[in-house]
């Protein structure tokens, strides 16, 4: 196997590029490498890990590393089988270390064993955006149609759209391409904005790369077997059609995907209304989720993209089957999720109306949804008016009399209106520099704190994420990198400090993930067999395992987590411990001592809890070498 690792560093500014050689050992993968690189040149980094195109199944993800402009730290975001084209490339990692004069594509191709051929490309946003569907779908479209016919086999494009020139949180989008042609399978590269940073700090607005280089991949399936059976007595493919159940189709639920299985199970712990319905009583949350949920949006997934078996792969050869699917619209747990109940929206078509135009935007899919119930619940209470957000109605929050169907469509129309005002910076709206500072701005005019009204985790001065849609203390942790899964996100309660170090550990274990570029819907066999495969193929088990801690550790010492700002994030966790003590019930005596410090000061429990997990989380990422 490859001893080392090639980093093509390219200018947009020049179009001047070099290729650099990294040692595996001193680094092992897109994630370390990159934290190594963007900490000297601020740069945009995107590639794969060791395992690219090799029969591991979900090795072929590529991973984007980089200062995220919305969260304001380092930031590992991913995208699935993205890796497949960039492997015939014959690199590892691509640095963007400049900003090209005007809005730009940067084409990488090679055919054939030739030197990497390097080309920066003006492009008219305006016009590429406003193709086809639109966005980042018409930025592909364009790319494709001007250098498409330029490579041998397939290539893969990487677009931004509107939202990454208009504020801080535009994802990176992309879909497979096959027989020359852009496909449905549309997958994302969403959390941490790093989409506004290839925008705006290096004038990128898509990539389109690809090539014919064969290089040594790990392809032996009998010593994939032999490694899988001494584990689990099973082989390779047994274990992972056994561990991607949930994304495929779980027989437990009849039904599958995030989407299905989430809302099969989530039952009273699913969030709706800018999470106002941790307000409401028990019985109120599983009538709302019996009628609206189980009775009409799960029931309409399961009748039109389960048992029509709408579903594939993101590209990547695996069992998975992970994207399931209504015509043109992917639909997965999350965005339709913060795109959906959180902004009172309960059908499909309604989430597709509001889903489709965020994709198309490019925004970050559960960002933007946070955002958007966020200003509706500011529309509702009168904070801000409709003329101040640039729309014309207000939502329907109103459980009395809500009709699912046209009230759903209504929500989903004015978020519509809301990212129109955003892109276009309607009234008092502009998120560019993010929704904090907005938010700040709003204050100083207005005197009204919105922000207490924001669920979100912040970090420094601008940072901010919203979190992931489960009623749980680990999605607001204080760790270096939010909004992905590296803090624990279970419904089990755990002391703070305890629950610090759990978190840690999630982060760590999803590092070996990511450094490998292996998606996570692998995770029932990938946390623990790949180190054991570094070890069988580049004999650096301990190496590699060691350079996951210092990885994580470095990472953590750039943590600028601040302490809650807003007050809903309190009411979260404290309605989070009654719940697990009065429903759940659990009788951890701990639990009720958080509990009776959280009546008697909400604001003096949540900073003692704030810090008690902030120690947990610091203790644990200490790397002594």
């Amino acid at each position: 196997m490859e001893t080392v690792q090639r980093v093509l560093f390219v200018d947009p500014s020049t179009g001047f590029y070099r290729l650099r050689r990294y040692n595996v050992g001193d680094y092992f993968g897109p994630v370390d490498l990159g934290l190594h690189i963007s900490d000297r040149w601020r740069s945009l980094n995107f590639g794969t890990g060791l395992f690219a195109g090799s029969i591991l199944p979900g090795s072929n993800r590529l991973i984007v590393t980089g200062f995220s402009p919305s969260w304001r730290g380092f930031f590992v975001s991913s995208m699935g089988s993205a890796g497949l084209a960039f492997d015939n490339l014959g690199i590892n990692l691509v640095s963007l270390v400049g900003k090209a004069p005007v809005p730009s594509i940067l084409c990488l191709n090679r055919n054939h064993g030739e030197e990497i051929d390097v080309e920066v490309v003006p492009v008219d946003l305006a016009k590429a955006w406003a193709r086809g569907r639109g966005g980042v779908y018409g930025m592909m479209e364009e790319v494709l149609e001007r250098f498409g016919s330029r490579f041998a086999t397939d290539p893969r494009i990487l677009a931004v759209g509107p939202a990454a020139l208009a504020t801080d949180f535009g994802a990176i989008g992309s879909a497979p391409i096959i027989k020359g042609r852009l496909t449905a399978v549309d997958t994302w590269a969403g959390r941490g904005g790093m989409g506004s940073q290839m925008l705006q700090e290096h004038g990128i607005a898509a990539v389109i790369y690809g090539g014919t280089f064969i290089d040594e991949d790990f392809r032996d399936r009998k010593v994939a077997d032999d490694w899988f059976e001494e584990k689990y007595r099973q082989r390779l493919a047994a274990k992972d059609f056994e561990a991607t159940t949930k994304y495929r189709f779980d027989p437990k639920f009849q039904t599958g995907g995030t989407f299905g299985i989430n809302y099969a199970s989530i039952k009273g712990r699913m969030l709706s209304f800018n999470y106002q319905s941790i307000f409401e009583t028990e019985d109120a949350r599983l009538d709302l989720h019996q009628r609206f949920v189980l009775d009409h949006y799960l029931k309409q997934f399961n009748e039109e993209t389960i048992q029509t078996r709408s579903q594939a792969t993101c590209g990547e050869p695996c069992a998975a089957l992970c994207k399931k699917f209504q015509g043109d619209f992917k639909k997965d747990f999350e965005p339709y999720q913060t795109m959906g109940p959180l902004c009172g929206i309960f059908d499909q078509r309604a989430a597709e109306r509001l889903n489709g135009k965020a994709d198309a935007a490019g925004f970050d899919g559960i960002a933007i949804g946070g955002v958007l119930a966020w200003l509706m619940e500011c529309l509702i209470k009168g904070d801000l008016t409709p003329a101040e957000l640039g729309v014309g109605a207000l939502p329907n929050w109103k459980l009395e009399g809500f009709d699912v169907v046209q009230d759903s469509m209504q929500n989903a129309e004015l978020g519509v209106q809301l990212m129109n005002a955003i892109l276009e910076k309607r009234g008092l709206l502009d998120l560019s520099e993010g929704v904090r500072k907005w938010a700040r701005l709003v204050k100083r005019q207005k005197g009204v704190r919105i922000l207490d009204s924001f669920v979100h985790t912040a970090n420094g001065r601008r940072g901010w994420m919203v979190p992931n849609q489960y009623w749980t203390p680990g999605v607001l942790a204080p760790m270096a990198i939010m909004g992905k899964y590296y803090m624990f996100y279970g419904p089990e309660f755990f002391a703070p400090r305890t629950l610090g170090r759990i978190c840690a550990e999630r982060f760590k274990a999803e590092l070996v993930m990511d450094n490998l570029g292996v998606c996570r819907f692998h995770r029932g066999w990938a946390e623990e067999m790949l180190p054991e495969i570094m070890e069988s193929l580049y004999g650096q088990r301990e190496a590699f395992l060691q350079a996951i801690e210092v990885a994580a550790s470095r990472i953590n010492s750039r943590n600028a987590s601040i302490y809650w700002e807003s007050e809903r994030n309190l009411d979260f966790l404290l309605t989070y411990l009654r719940r697990r003590r009065d429903i759940d019930g659990d009788q951890n005596a701990e639990l009720a001592t958080w509990i009776e410090a959280f009546e008697r000061d909400k604001k003096e429990a949540g900073l003692s809890w704030w810090f008690e997990l902030k120690k947990g989380i610091d203790e644990s990422l200490r790397a002594f070498l």
